[in-house]
C-alpha cells in the first residue's frame, strides 16, 4: 500500500493513496499520523489495508492527491540515519580530494545521524544560504523501521523494515573536509532532507525489492537534464546490514529513518546523483572540477519508477531559492 501525510500541524494527517498516486483517502479514524500508525504497526495494518483495497476497487469516495499539499511522509521523525552502502561514491569522491578509505570500507558500514526535527516535503523548496558553502543534492533511497531490538541480526532486520521512501539529502559540500577533519562527523554541512510524497510497503515494489535492496533506477534531473539513472540495487551494504549495523548497540524506535547514502554505480554511463560525484570524476580525469554547485533558480528532480513505467514514491521536486 502506498501512505502519505497532508500538511496539519506539525506531524502531518495520515492518508492513504492510491496506487497510481492520483487519489487519497483520510485515515484519521485509523491513525492520526503516520508515526502513530508505526508505533501501533500491527495493529493498524490491516485496517490501512483495507482502506487502500476499498481506494482501489473504488467503493469508497476518494479526493484528489495534490502533492504539493503533503508534507514528508514524517515531518519529523525520531531518528534520522543515513548511510554512505554505495561504495563507488565513497571511493570517488576520497580519491577525488586525496583522502584514503577507511580500512574497514568493506566491511563495515558507514553511517551518519542526521537532523530529524524537521524534514522537508515533496515539493519544498531549498534555501541556498551562503552560496560559498557549496550546495549540493543526493538522490537516495531509504526505509522506514518499526521498533527494532538492540542487537538485531541481519537475518532478522528485514522483519523491522515497514516502508520505502525516496530522500534528497541536501549537502553543503565545502563545510564537508573541516567537518570531517574535527573527526566529529558532520553538522552544518547538511541542512533540512527532502522526502518523496508516498511512503511504500515494501510488497509494492514486488520483485525488485529483495535482499534488502531495491533493484530500479533511481532518476534525478537538474534544470530538466537528466543527471542520473543508477541502478539502487548496486549497494555494497544491504538496508539489512545498515538496520543491524545501527542496532548493534542501542533500540532503534519505530519510525525511524535508515538512507542507503548517494545512490552510485561504477558505469560512468549511468550518469550520477550529486554533482560532487561527477566534480569528483572530473577532477581525477583533468585535475579540475568544472561543474559548478547549485545556484539560485536550479530546479532538482528525483524520482523512480517501475520496470514498466509506473511511478513509485512520486516526484521530489525543488527549486533552489534565498
Amino acid at each position: 500500500m502506498k501512505l502519505a501525510s497532508r500538511r496539519y500541524g506539525r506531524d502531518g494527517a495520515l492518508i492513504v493513496v492510491s496506487r497510481d498516486g492520483t487519489r487519497a483517502t483520510d485515515a484519521n479514524d485509523i491513525a492520526p499520523t503516520l508515526q502513530a500508525a508505526l508505533d501501533d504497526w500491527d495493529a493498524c495494518v490491516p485496517a490501512l489495508e483495507e482502506r487502500f483495497s476499498a481506494l482501489e476497487a473504488g467503493t469508497i469516495a476518494g479526493f484528489e492527491c495534490v502533492v504539493n499539499e503533503l508534507s514528508a511522509p514524517l515531518p519529523r521523525a525520531y531518528e534520522w540515519i543515513d548511510g554512505s552502502a554505495f561504495l563507488n561514491h565513497v571511493l570517488l569522491v576520497r580519491r577525488a580530494r586525496g583522502a584514503a578509505p577507511p580500512e574497514t570500507l568493506y566491511s563495515d558500514p558507514l553511517v551518519y545521524q542526521g537532523g530529524s526535527g524537521h524534514l522537508l516535503g515533496p515539493a519544498e523548496d531549498c534555501s541556498l544560504g551562503d552560496a560559498s558553502l557549496g550546495l549540493d543534492f543526493e538522490s537516495e533511497v531509504c526505509v522506514v523501521v518499526g521498533d527494532t531490538a538492540r542487537g538485531v541480526t541481519i537475518a532478522d532486520a528485514d522483519r523491522a523494515v515497514r516502508l520505502l521512501m525516496l530522500a534528497n539529502d541536501w549537502t553543503y559540500r565545502n563545510l564537508v573536509p573541516a567537518e570531517l577533519a574535527k573527526g566529529f562527523g558532520f553538522f552544518q554541512a547538511k541542512p533540512a532532507t527532502s522526502f518523496s510524497p508516498f511512503a511504500l510497503t515494501p510488497d509494492e515494489l514486488g520483485n525488485a525489492y529483495r535482499d534488502g535492496r531495491v533493484r530500479l533506477p533511481l532518476r534525478t534531473t537538474l534544470n530538466g537534464e537528466l543527471v542520473g539513472y543508477p541502478d539502487a540495487g548496486e549497494m555494497h551494504f544491504s538496508f539489512l546490514d545498515l538496520i543491524a549495523h545501527a542496532a548493534r548497540t542501542r533500540d532503534l524506535t519505530a519510525g525511524t529513518v535508515i538512507g542507503s547514502g548517494t545512490v552510485s554505480n561504477a558505469d560512468p554511463a549511468r550518469g550520477v546523483s550529486c554533482l560532487a560525484e561527477r566534480r569528483a570524476r572530473e577532477l581525477i580525469d583533468t585535475g579540475a572540477a568544472q561543474t559548478p554547485f547549485l545556484k539560485l533558480g536550479d530546479h532538482v528532480e528525483i524520482e523512480m519508477r517501475d520496470a514498466a513505467g509506473a511511478d513509485l514514491f512520486g516526484k521530489l521536486s525543488a527549486h533552489v531559492v534565498p
